[in-house]
């Protein structure tokens, strides 16, 4: 008897039932991620969040809005001694501290130069 046209209609049948499975699985998972979701909104929902009233929002300093600070500042000075620092013992934890600079003016580029290098001006003089 010829049996292996059985065999090949067994594999394709378990083909079948692992595609249909795999197509259950995921219809499962998006479910649970539906649900998910809805039970978190209603969840929220529940809360009784409310939005802040009036006298709850944020109010402007007294001495007017704040404003942006423009300085230039330049490097506090490396304390000088015979042994070497570590990072605890520099101010501001760490990080090289700064300080308002003596000279508040802009830094402009020589006249007549370009003020970039290799842009091909004629450099400084």
């Amino acid at each position: 008897m010829n049996t292996s046209w059985m065999e090949t209609a067994d594999l394709a049948a378990g083909r079948g039932a692992l595609g249909v499975g795999l197509v259950v699985a995921g219809a499962v998972v998006v479910a649970l991620l539906i649900g998910a979701f809805a039970f978190g909104s209603r969840r929220v929902r529940r809360a009784g969040r409310t939005r802040p009233r009036p006298e709850e929002q944020p109010r402007m300093p007294e001495g007017g809005p704040v404003r942006e600070v423009r300085e230039r500042r330049e490097p506090d000075e490396m304390p000088r001694g015979d042994t070497r620092l570590t990072p605890h013992e520099l101010n501001g934890q760490g990080n090289s501290g700064t300080r308002t600079g003596s000279s508040q003016e802009r830094p402009r580029w020589n006249e007549g130069s370009s003020g970039g290098f290799g842009s091909g001006g004629p450099g400084a003089r």
